[in-house]
Parts: C-alpha cells; sequence; structure tokens
C-alpha cells in the first residue's frame, strides 16, 4: 500500500493520501462509523452492514485488486517443513497439539502457534476456514507480522501465519531479511495430500497453495472522488505491476 501511494501520489502531486494500519475489525468500524472513504481487506461487508449503509443513502462499492497468501512459517532448526491440509486442520482444532504428534522423533515439544493480533483478519481466515469458534491455549497473539516472524526465529517449536507480502517481495530489503529467518512450510491442498505447495506467486495465480484469499477495496463515496480514484488507479495496469512486484 505504501508503494501505491508513492507512486500515485508522485503521479497526481495534488492528491493526498494518508494511509492507517489497523486490524481488520478495527478497519471495518471505522468504515462503518465514516471515519475512513476506503478501506483494504480481504473482508466482504456482512449483508447487515450493507443494510446499515444503504439506510444512510450510501452504496458501497467493492473492487477486487489483488489475492494474497496465508504463509505458515517455522523456525529453521524444525525439520517438519511438509504438512497436509489435514494437520494443519488438526492443528487448529486442538487434535495434534505436539510435533511428535507429526513427526514421532521430534523433540520439539507442544506447537505453539502464533499470530498477528487478536483482531487478526489472518486468524479470522483460519477459524472460518475450519469452522472454528474458539482457539487453544497454544495459540498466542502478538502485535504485527513482523513480530510473527521474530517470534518464530527465536523459537523452534513454533508455527507462525504471516501475511505473504511480508516475505515475498524480493526487492524489498526488509521482506528478505524475514526470509532468511525462518522456513516457510509447503501444505497439500485439501483432499490430495501427496503433493505439497508454497505460498508462491504461481500457486496463488492458480490456486494450487489452499490458504489464498481475496483482497479487496471498499468505497463510501457517493462520489468519483480521490478515494474512488484512488481505487481505479490500483485496479489499473501500473497498480496491478506494483501488486505484482509485491509476490501477490
Amino acid at each position: 500500500v505504501d508503494s501505491q501511494v508513492s507512486v500515485f501520489t508522485g503521479l497526481y502531486p495534488q492528491a493526498h493520501i494518508k494511509p492507517e494500519y489497523k486490524p481488520e475489525t478495527d478497519v471495518i468500524r471505522d468504515f462503518m462509523n465514516d471515519s475512513v472513504n476506503v478501506i483494504i481487506t480481504s473482508l466482504k461487508l456482512s449483508d447487515n452492514q450493507m443494510t446499515i449503509l444503504k439506510a444512510k443513502l450510501l452504496e458501497p462499492r467493492t473492487v477486487a485488486v489483488a489475492w494474497d497468501a496465508l504463509a505458515l512459517i517455522i523456525n529453521k532448526k524444525n525439520i517438519d517443513s511438509l504438512l497436509t491440509y489435514e494437520n494443519v486442520k488438526a492443528i487448529f482444532d486442538g487434535k495434534i497439539t505436539d510435533w511428535n504428534q507429526l513427526d514421532p522423533k521430534s523433540k520439539l515439544g507442544k506447537i505453539n502457534v502464533i499470530f498477528d493480533n487478536d483482531k487478526s483478519g489472518n486468524i479470522r481466515y483460519f477459524k472460518e476456514r475450519f469452522g472454528l469458534t474458539t482457539l487453544g491455549s497454544n495459540f498466542y497473539a502478538v502485535k504485527s507480522n513482523p513480530e510473527v516472524v521474530d517470534y518464530v526465529s527465536k523459537s523452534p517449536n513454533s508455527l507462525g501465519i504471516v501475511s505473504v507480502n511480508y516475505i515475498s517481495d524480493k526487492d524489498d530489503s526488509l521482506s528478505m531479511s524475514f526470509i532468511k529467518k525462518i522456513r516457510t512450510v509447503g501444505v497439500t491442498q485439501e483432499y490430495i495430500d501427496n503433493e505439497w505447495y508454497y505460498p508462491l506467486q504461481g500457486s496463488i495465480y492458480d490456486q494450487t497453495y489452499p490458504f489464498i484469499r481475496q483482497i479487496n477495496m471498499i468505497t463510501r463515496e457517493t462520489y468519483y472522488g480521490l478515494g474512488s480514484g484512488f481505487m481505479a488507479f490500483v485496479a489499473s495496469e501500473q497498480g496491478q505491476r506494483i501488486i505484482l512486484k509485491a509476490g501477490l
């Protein structure tokens, strides 16, 4: 998003955009409270939220601008870098809680699952995917995706969840510093457990990696203003080249 804003405001010096980065639930709350005109999220507005906005004579418009993936990451000392889809599901629903349930030779102990925030869209995705309402005592929230990477790099028994763009931009020094600290887990598809896929651009594109999601831009503007113009730019060829460069 920083790259999109930088290029857009470079092309249109009169335009001023101030991005705010917040957990998903806070982003939606701000949008409903009219604190922001445009949001970028993997969440779609619910029927109830749409009804509330339409009662205010607003007709939110949604544009899909990217697909990203949720990467599972492990410590470099952990040799269990391949998991089946059912393995991952069993970890989330509490049937697998120890690394030796995946590999009897493992001495890493309890699997600590680390995610980015209590209000995270990352953890919401998996809860909805696996039909969960609560998580086990071995699930821990930190404050950001970079903190997930840092935690996993220091804890051999941890399993982290991060948005793949934090480790996918090969031209970004921060992204590359992250990938040097950890290993990415390969995962099978839901009903085929003999071929593993990683959250790489090609596997996002052809949807062979199982944990992908659509990224939307949503505006509540009732006219063609700055927000709508920025959305149009991100969806244009120039904006999509930035998406492509980021590994999405």
